[in-house]
């Protein structure tokens, strides 16, 4: 067997287990949350959906340091070594800082989303701590390709909430339960990629301070501006549920999320495989084009079997509780899929360092915003939320079209345009 056939055959298999990982993951986070849906009843539900979109705003800085990590050593691999020290260390920093704040905010947090429960609002910060170090640790596994144990962490992370969680709100019947075993939970694939990191490893890497914290911060924080926006975007509607609906509408509406969310996620493994490839100074347009032609297909799998199967499709987002949404399933299936697909283009523009992408997520947030104000129902919502979702997907892939060179060969070399720069920062 040839090196490169050897190469080939380690990466389809360390492919195959990332995206098998990342599928039981993604299965144990949907199921646990439908687990919630059915366990905590429809007002409790509502709430945990909100904490958990706050956590997934937070989380923007886990993925930032991902992908600075990722992006780094996928662009410079002869300084591995030198990049997985620092961004490590920026991880634990941040880590420390990010969840002292939310511990500050708690309070703040409990009265904006009406929880009327302290100890609930601070569970957000337990579960910062670990998810931001898991960003930096993921980030260097994933830039040096180490499929197997990036799998490991992403399956730890699934199954983790999975296993404490469920046995928490059998006990108690409440949105403290399931975010407890969300907080909890993420501790796991922290000492998971602790572990994974502290084996030796052969790298053929010379150490040169070319990659300092500072820049790598300054890139950590761009990354996760521009992760914000996206996150903000695909969250937005629950808080604007909950603000403009009542209670138990926004609840009917939290169960129709499930649905986006599952489908949002079905394609995780295509950007954590397809991101390296894409951030390599060779990289062309080709790359894209597939991963967009994967994460298309596999939403409209979704699409067609919440179309034809509403009654089923119904039984995974809640149950009966939820019947009032079920003829209005295939809208949020289709608001998933343009999700999906959205974030593979953001993570583009991130590999290429390029921030009109960012500035165009950021707008349609504010359209999204403003159309909120002639919301009455959930069908309007997911509506808007649609409307706004397919124009930012047809701008996002005419910029990164014009962006992309066609092929390796047709590359040129080009410094980053100072307001692309800029707007990343």
């Amino acid at each position: 067997m040839t090196s490169t056939t050897a190469a080939t055959s380690r990466g389809l298999r360390g492919g195959a287990a990332i995206a098998v990982a990342m599928g039981i993951m993604n299965i144990a986070t949907y199921g646990y949350t439908v687990a919630a849906a059915h366990l905590i009843g429809r007002v409790p539900f509502g709430a945990f959906s909100a904490l958990m979109g706050v956590l997934l705003v937070v989380s923007v800085v886990s993925l930032g340091l991902q992908a600075t990590g990722a992006r780094r050593i996928s662009a410079d691999p002869d300084q591995v070594e030198s990049i997985e020290r620092n961004v490590l260390e920026v991880a634990y920093r941040v880590a420390v800082v990010l969840g002292l704040l939310l511990l500050a905010l708690a309070p703040v947090l409990n009265w904006v989303l009406q929880l009327e429960s302290l100890a609930t609002a601070t569970l957000v910060a337990v579960a910062a701590v670990p998810l931001t170090v898991m960003g930096g640790q993921a980030g260097v596994l994933q830039g040096e390709r180490r499929w197997e144990p990036l799998a490991l962490v992403y399956l730890s992370q699934g199954l983790g909430r999975v296993v404490l969680g469920t046995g928490f709100m059998v006990v108690w019947q409440s949105e403290f339960a399931a975010m407890l075993g969300v907080a909890l939970g993420c501790w796991v694939p922290a000492v998971v990629g602790y572990v994974a990191l502290r084996r030796p490893r052969a790298v053929n890497d010379t150490p040169v301070e070319g990659h300092p914290r500072t820049d790598i911060l300054r890139e950590v924080a761009g990354s996760s501006q521009a992760l914000l926006a996206f996150f903000a975007l695909s969250n937005a509607d629950i808080l604007l549920a909950r603000a403009v609906l009542d209670a138990d509408v926004a609840g009917l509406y939290a169960g129709g999320l499930i649905l986006v969310k599952a489908i949002l996620f079905l394609p995780q493994f295509v950007v954590v495989i397809a991101f390296p490839a894409m951030s390599t100074k060779d990289a062309g347009r080709s790359t894209l084009v597939k991963a967009l032609a994967v994460s298309a297909a596999l939403g409209a799998c979704g699409f067609a079997a919440t179309l034809t199967l509403p009654d089923l499709a119904l039984v995974f987002v809640g149950g009966d509780d939820f019947a009032g949404i079920k003829d209005k399933l295939w809208l949020f299936a289709i608001v998933g899929t343009l999700l999906s697909m959205v974030q593979l283009l953001l993570y583009s523009a991130l590999a290429r360092r390029q921030g009109r992408a960012v500035l165009m997520i950021w707008t349609t947030l504010v359209a999204l915003l403003a159309g909120s104000f002639t919301v009455h129902s959930v069908t309007s919502l997911v509506t808007l939320v649609c409307i706004v979702d397919t124009a930012l997907l047809v701008g996002l892939v005419i910029t990164a079209w014009r962006a992309q060179p066609a092929s390796p060969a047709t590359e040129v070399a080009r410094t980053p345009e100072p307001s692309e720069a800029d707007a990343t920062q």
